[in-house]
């Protein structure tokens, strides 16, 4: 049963809109590298405002969507929990309060992105975000590891992208059509 199949599961789960607020603010404060993970553990376990199910769904749509993940993931997020007014929260949050600070601090620390100390920084940040990224997907599995076709897509997905280095379009292009079929054939199987 997701939250928003019982009226009781969706009115306990409905946040306030500072709630949101503040929720996503922590979130970007503490989510260097973009997030995801952060993103799961607070709606998923800790707040309930998503189900697993619903949590992947999403960042299955947001992965398609322009910009940032996290930031569509936010959107989604307010919008289930509140419609409009908490998309427009949660992004509030999430992008416009840190994306100033980020842009300020940017600008304070131009000059010094040649300063091998920084380049050591950005790479061990980057090197976080990737290891992130990772347990996000692993725990994202979690759920479906008995489901053989989801994880051949995952680990075809990751070897294109990480192996290969294949561009992401081009990996999107070739797993999508393989993702529907399997699913036809899986769907048709069960019938």
């Amino acid at each position: 049963m997701t939250v928003a199949d019982s009226p009781g599961d969706a009115a306990r789960h409905r946040p306030s809109l500072p709630t949101l607020l503040l929720e996503f603010l922590k979130l970007s404060l503490l989510g260097f590298g973009g997030g995801i993970a952060l993103a799961h553990r607070m709606a998923v376990e800790r707040r309930g405002w998503l189900s697993e199910a619903e949590f992947t769904d999403v960042l299955a749509l947001c992965q398609f969507m322009p910009g940032p993940n996290v930031v569509g993931i936010a959107i989604c997020i307010g919008t289930k929990t509140r419609g409009f007014a908490g998309a427009l929260t949660a992004f509030f949050g999430f992008a416009v309060i840190p994306g100033a600070f980020g842009i300020s601090l940017g600008v304070l620390l131009f000059g010094q992105a040649g300063n091998p100390p920084v380049q050591h920084v950005l790479r061990g940040i980057s090197a976080a975000a990737a290891g992130l990224m990772i347990a996000t997907g692993l725990r994202l599995l979690r759920g479906r590891s008995h489901h053989l076709p989801t994880v051949a897509l995952a680990a075809l997905a990751f070897a294109g992208l990480t192996l290969a280095r294949l561009p992401l379009l081009l990996v999107l292009l070739g797993l999508v059509p393989l993702s529907v079929g399997t699913t036809l054939l899986t769907r048709k199987a069960t019938r």
